[in-house]
C-alpha cells in the first residue's frame, strides 16, 4: 500500500464503521425495539430504542474531551488505537448481544451500554483521524481530510446495501432474528484491519515536532482558553453540512409521510446518493488544494442555499420515486462539495498541538447542536408553517451561517507555507 494510501486507510476505517453501526442501527431500529426493548406500545418502544442513539449522541463530547486531549499529549495514533478499540468492542457487545426474551433486562442494558462506547468512540475519532490526514502533506490537506466525509458516505451505502439485501432475501422471522446484526458482523471484520494497519504507522513528523517544543500539558483548558474563537468558527462552518446530512437521511421518510410513496424509496435512494458522494468527496478535496478552500466553500454553500427551495419545488410539482431519485441525487452532487474541504478548513484553524482537542469538541458539540435540532427544528416548522417547503428554509437558513463563518475563518487559517508552531499561551 502506497505512503499515501496507507494512512488514509488507518484514518477512515475507523470512521467508516462508526458510520456503518449508526446507519445500520437507525435503519433497523424498529426490529432492535422489539428485540431489546419491547413494550405494549410500539411508539414507547421505538422511542427507548432511538433515544439510545441520542444518548450515544450525548456522550460524544465527552469522547472529544478525553480523546481529544488524548490526542494531543500522546500523540494521534496512541489516540486511533484508543479509540477503534473501544469501537469493535461495541460492535462485538451489539453483533451477538441475546435479545430481551432471552436475558431479560440485561439486554437494554448492554445495547445502550454499547451505543454508549459507540458515542464515545466516536467523539475522539473525528479529530484524532482529520489531524493524522491533513498533517500527512501540507500540499494536500484538502484531498487527505476529504476522504473523513468519502468514509461517511460509504460506509452509510454499505450499511444501507447490507440491510436490503437481507431484508429481501430472509423472511421477517429471520430478519428478526438475525438478519439485521449483518452490517454489524461486517464491521467486526473492519475493525482488525484497521488495527491493524494503524498499529504499523508511525506518528505524524508534524506532530512531533510540535510537540518536542510547545506540548500542551492541559490541552482541554488550553484549548478552551486561547481558541474560543476557533472552536466557534468550526461548529458555525459545520452547520450546515450536519443539517444537510440529516435531511439527506430524512428525505424518504419525508417522501413516504408527505406523498405516500413506498418504503422501498428509503434503501434505493439512500445508496444513490451516497454513492455519488463517495465519488465526488475526495475530488472536492483535490480541487480545494488547487483554487483554496474558502473559495470552494464558499461557492458550494451558495449553491447549498441557492438549490435548496427549488429542490423541494421539484418534488412537491411530481411526487414519485423518479423525482425523488432525481431530487437525492442532486443532493449528493450539491453536498460533498461542501463536505470535501470542509475537515481541512476545520483542521487548519488550530495549531498543531492543539488539533486533536480542538477538532474534536468543535465537531461534537456541532453535532449533537445542529444534528438534534435539525430534526425538531424542521418537525416544528412543518407544523407551524403547513408547508413542504419548511425543511428548506431551515437548510438556508443554516446556509447563510456557514457561509458567514468561512468568510470569518479565513483570517485565522495559516498557509501551509506559513505555519508555525503556536504557543498555547497564545490568544485569537
Amino acid at each position: 500500500m502506497s505512503g499515501t494510501w496507507r494512512p488514509v486507510a488507518a484514518a477512515s476505517v475507523g470512521n467508516a464503521l462508526e458510520w456503518l453501526s449508526f446507519t445500520a442501527y437507525t435503519l433497523a431500529g424498529s426490529t432492535i425495539a422489539e428485540q431489546f426493548f419491547p413494550s405494549e406500545d410500539e411508539k414507547s418502544s421505538l422511542l427507548l430504542a432511538f433515544g439510545t442513539v441520542a444518548l450515544a449522541y450525548v456522550i460524544r463530547p465527552v469522547g472529544a474531551l478525553v480523546l481529544g486531549a488524548y490526542a494531543d499529549r500522546a500523540g494521534r495514533m496512541p489516540a486511533l488505537m484508543a479509540s477503534i478499540r473501544i469501537m469493535v468492542l461495541a460492535t462485538l457487545i451489539i453483533t451477538f448481544l441475546p435479545g430481551y426474551d432471552t436475558i431479560g433486562v440485561a439486554a437494554p442494558i448492554a445495547m445502550v451500554l454499547a451505543m454508549l462506547l459507540q458515542g464515545f468512540s466516536a467523539g475522539g475519532e473525528f479529530g484524532s483521524a482529520t489531524g493524522y490526514l491533513v498533517e500527512q502533506n501540507a500540499d494536500r490537506r484538502g484531498f487527505m481530510a476529504s476522504w473523513q466525509g468519502a468514509s461517511q458516505a460509504f460506509a452509510t451505502v454499505l450499511a444501507t446495501l447490507l440491510l436490503a439485501i437481507t431484508s429481501g432475501v430472509l423472511t421477517d422471522a429471520q430478519f428478526a432474528a438475525w438478519g439485521w446484526r449483518v452490517p454489524f458482523a461486517v464491521g467486526l471484520l473492519l475493525g482488525p484491519v484497521g488495527y491493524y494497519i494503524r498499529k504499523n504507522l508511525s506518528e505524524t513528523p508534524e506532530f512531533s515536532q510540535a510537540r518536542g517544543a510547545h506540548q500542551l500539558r492541559q490541552p482541554v483548558a488550553q484549548t478552551l482558553r486561547s481558541h474560543k474563537t476557533r472552536m466557534a468558527l468550526c461548529i458555525g462552518i459545520l452547520a450546515v453540512s450536519t443539517a444537510y446530512s440529516y435531511l439527506i437521511t430524512y428525505m424518504p421518510t419525508y417522501a413516504i409521510r408527505q406523498y405516500g410513496l413506498p418504503a422501498s424509496t428509503s434503501f434505493t435512494t439512500v445508496i444513490i446518493t451516497g454513492s455519488v458522494m463517495v465519488l465526488i468527496a475526495p475530488l472536492a478535496g483535490h480541487v480545494s488544494d488547487v483554487i483554496g478552500r474558502t473559495r470552494l466553500l464558499v461557492i458550494a454553500a451558495v449553491g447549498i442555499a441557492v438549490s435548496g427551495i427549488p429542490l423541494f419545488l421539484l418534488f412537491q410539482a411530481a411526487p414519485s420515486f423518479t423525482t425523488m431519485a432525481v431530487v437525492m441525487t442532486l443532493m449528493g452532487l450539491i453536498k460533498p462539495w461542501y463536505t470535501g474541504p470542509l475537515a481541512a478548513r476545520m483542521a487548519e484553524l488550530f495549531p498543531t498541538t492543539a488539533r486533536g482537542t480542538g477538532l474534536s469538541i468543535s465537531y461534537n458539540v456541532g453535532a449533537v447542536i445542529f444534528g438534534g435540532l435539525t430534526p425538531v427544528v424542521v418537525t416544528w416548522l412543518l407544523a407551524t408553517l403547513g408547508t413542504p417547503l419548511a425543511p428548506a428554509f431551515w437548510l438556508v437558513a443554516l446556509a447563510a451561517l456557514s457561509l458567514v463563518s468561512v468568510l470569518v475563518s479565513n483570517r485565522y487559517v495559516r498557509p501551509a507555507s506559513r505555519i508555525r508552531p503556536v504557543s498555547p499561551h497564545e490568544k485569537v
